[in-house]
């Protein structure tokens, strides 16, 4: 064990002050830094024990493009060039590419996706948890149909299991922690069509923490467990129109519940009873905008910590999901400080765990119509405007490359979305130019990227996204793979001999 923690050690170490204090400057040995990567791969082991614990990070929409924008920021927010920056899941020794399509959509939703995380299966857009025999919204469809999703697996062997979002705990990712659904959207009990018997996905999460399947659940939604009837704490009322308060069902049930950061900090680390954190009413918030609930990290940490306790082990999924919403959006600002705070939990997960138990698997479900424009000098601000290449130096200049109509543009932007350059006229025809900017107007946090296709929200795309792993059987993660195998590399790494 001493030796495989000591290479993992020395990964960081030969890795972290190349990026974040050496690239930039004039001279840098880019030939003996080749020959530091050498040695430190040939160090590297595989580890082959049965793994104790299983986390899986999901930021949903951190597809390559993205997790690149993300590593710019996160450097430049440290006062360096950005492009050279090391994220902590590129510190991983292993990594794959991932295939995201489902079983009819070229282009997936994250319903599929994170089915095919969580069973081994791919399935259709907007199922969860159902294979891909049925069709969208066939309640009676669904029986004998229903797939097993990994935490009810390793319940079954004794280990904990704890689902976080900052979107609300019924979306689609975390739902396919917990529930089996023909539709996605019937996140309450009112979207359900009349004379389905199938249960919504809030009283699903209810069930799964009362039979023990889930001890931890944090992240939005709270509109969902509560009546219209109920307003809540923060004068939000609830969505359900069967008269169930599912949060005082748990609460009678013995469970703890928390619906602000004041309420997260009470919460007991660890114990027996249930934990249940519904911080709005619908998504959490931005990390920009974040006041009165806990961070990603701040989850994370809580929830290894309480789930910990269990000797048998457990799973723990963790997904950053307004860095979803933020692309879809337009607003590459929130997506970045989102992914910043996606790193931060990751790091805080690598400090609490022991590579030679714990499987740490980073992921993302799909990528997003996301663009990088131009010939920028490095140290460009990526949420600002291209800047020129420096001939003389390694720093960009100060003056914006410019593009054939004269006007500058910003280093990213999107294929399609809110931000369309093309304006619906009278006529219901499609016309319109660039405007011009500038570098204040272009990084301002609510600046939305200019993109081409007009639409009222900018789409996933298909593309691969990749797949970071550390621990137990991460070695089983190379070359392009298709997405539910993260599962069956899950599967076997805690069911090894």
């Amino acid at each position: 064990m001493r030796t495989m923690l000591l290479s993992g050690v020395a990964l960081t170490l030969l890795t972290l002050p190349v990026a974040a204090q050496q690239t930039g400057e004039p001279g840098f040995d880019w030939f003996a830094a080749g020959e530091a990567s050498i040695a430190e791969r040939l160090a590297l082991q595989p580890i082959t024990g049965k793994a104790k614990n299983v986390i899986l990070f999901t930021a949903d929409g951190n597809g390559v493009g993205t997790n690149y924008a993300i590593r710019l920021f996160a450097g430049q927010q440290k006062g360096g060039l950005g492009d050279d920056f090391v994220l902590p899941q590129e510190t991983f020794p292993n990594m794959a590419l991932v295939k995201t399509y489902s079983a009819n959509g070229q282009t997936p939703d994250s319903a599929p996706t994170a089915t095919a995380m969580n069973t081994g299966m791919k399935t259709k857009n907007d199922l969860i948890n159902v294979d891909d025999t049925v069709a969208v919204g066939d309640c009676a469809g669904r029986t004998g149909h229903e797939l097993k999703p990994f935490a009810e697996i390793v319940s079954e062997m004794g280990k904990s299991v704890g689902v976080i979002s900052t979107a609300r705990i019924t979306h689609a990712t975390p739902a396919a922690v917990y529930a089996r659904t023909v539709n996605r959207d019937w996140e309450d009990n009112s979207a359900l069509p009349e004379g389905c018997d199938q249960k919504d996905i809030a009283a699903q999460l209810v069930d799964q923490m009362k039979a023990g399947v889930i001890d931890i659940a944090m992240g939005g939604g709270r509109a969902h467990f509560l009546p219209e009837s109920v307003t809540d704490d923060e004068g939000k009322t609830g969505k359900r129109t069967d008269g169930r308060n599912l949060v005082e069902e748990l609460e009678e049930a013995g469970a703890q519940y928390a619906w602000d950061e004041n309420g997260f900090q009470a919460l007991t680390a660890a114990g027996n009873a249930p934990v249940l954190g519904l911080f709005e009413a619908s998504h959490m918030k931005y990390e920009h905008d974040r006041t009165g609930e806990p961070s990603l990290a701040e989850m994370t940490e809580k929830a290894i910590t309480a789930l910990s306790a269990n000797d048998q082990g457990f799973y723990l999924n963790v997904e950053a999901g307004r860095v979803d919403h933020a692309n879809h959006d337009g607003n590459l600002f929130r997506v970045l400080t989102d992914g910043v705070a996606f790193a931060d939990a990751i790091q805080k997960a690598m400090e609490m765990t022991n590579p030679e138990e714990t499987l740490i698997i980073v992921t993302a479900d799909h990528e997003h119509a996301i663009a990088f424009n131009g010939y920028c000098g490095r140290g460009t601000s990526i949420t600002g405007l291209c800047m020129a290449v420096n001939e003389e130096g390694i720093k960009r200049l100060d003056e914006p490359e410019l593009a054939a109509d004269g006007k500058p543009y910003t280093v990213a932007g999107y294929l399609n979305g809110a931000g369309s350059v093309l304006v619906e006229q009278a006529d219901k025809s499609f016309a319109g130019s660039r405007p011009d900017l500038t570098e204040e107007e272009a990084t301002d946090p609510d600046y939305v990227q200019q993109a081409l296709v007009p639409m009222s929200s900018e789409t996933h795309s298909g593309e691969d996204v990749a797949v970071f792993a550390r621990g137990p059987w991460a070695h089983l993660f190379s070359g392009v793979i298709e997405q539910n195998v993260i599962f069956h590399v899950m599967n076997h790494a805690v069911t090894a001999e």
